[in-house]
């Protein structure tokens, strides 16, 4: 899709190695693993409350 191969991405690591340092790149992962497991957390969340909002609508309009 975007042509990103090997070396490319091995470009990618060295420059984001050069801008954090090799000490902050273990806490750069965690924080970025925490943001997605959020993020994915929060989706779920929102179609757990949507399929409730949809479930309540339709009781409310059976008992109409």
């Amino acid at each position: 899709m975007f042509g990103i191969g090997m070396p490319e991405l091995v470009i990618i690591l060295v420059i984001i190695m050069l801008v954090f340092g090799v000490g902050k790149l273990p806490e750069l992962g965690s924080s970025l693993g925490n943001a997605i497991k959020g993020f994915k957390k929060a989706v779920d969340d929102s179609d757990k409350e949507g399929d409730a909002d949809s479930a309540a609508k339709k009781i409310e309009g059976a008992k109409k």
